[in-house]
């Protein structure tokens, strides 16, 4: 029963827990990449748009997620496999930038968005559709690119 509750309330990001003191954890440094990355392709109005991703597979590192990250850059992301179908809630504890958060369902279609969640928001984010895979970017990327639920998605060099 813990660990059905821990995985329903999935943070954008781990880190320490709520009793533990704020920065008591450092925040885990990315490698830079080498040769092509991963990436999600996602249909628009304008045309397919591509953000660069970590992959996530986890439960620890799907816990982490962005926490602590003061930036990311622009036409990049995290995406997060999540392993089975479920309406997914996120959270935003000790996650430090304004985050656009895309669910996918399991047809790679969007299943729905939750537009620049607040930093620190302990609320969970959920969009009331089942999702297979979850893909952050910086906050407004999805409006500033017309991404809309429904969207067609695909995944490029992402080990599903």
């Amino acid at each position: 029963m813990r660990w059905l509750v821990a995985v329903l309330l999935v943070a954008c990001s781990t880190g320490p827990k709520r009793d533990d003191p704020a920065g008591s954890q450092m925040p885990i440094q990315q490698p830079a990449p080498t040769g092509p990355q991963p990436q999600v392709a996602i249909a628009t109005p304008k045309g397919d748009v591509t953000v660069g991703v970590e992959i996530v597979a986890t439960e620890a590192a799907i816990e982490r997620g962005l926490m602590y990250r003061q930036h990311l850059p622009p036409d990049r992301g995290m995406l997060f496999l999540m392993g089975r179908e479920y309406d997914w809630g996120f959270y935003m504890r000790n996650t430090l930038i304004p985050l656009d958060i895309i669910f996918i369902t399991k047809e790679m279609t969007v299943a729905g968005i939750v537009p620049n969640a607040v930093p620190h928001d302990e609320n969970p984010r959920h969009v009331g559709v089942p999702s297979l895979y979850v893909l952050e970017v910086n906050g407004g990327w999805a409006a500033a690119h017309e991404v809309t639920s429904g969207a067609r998605v695909r995944f490029d060099r992402v080990g599903k």
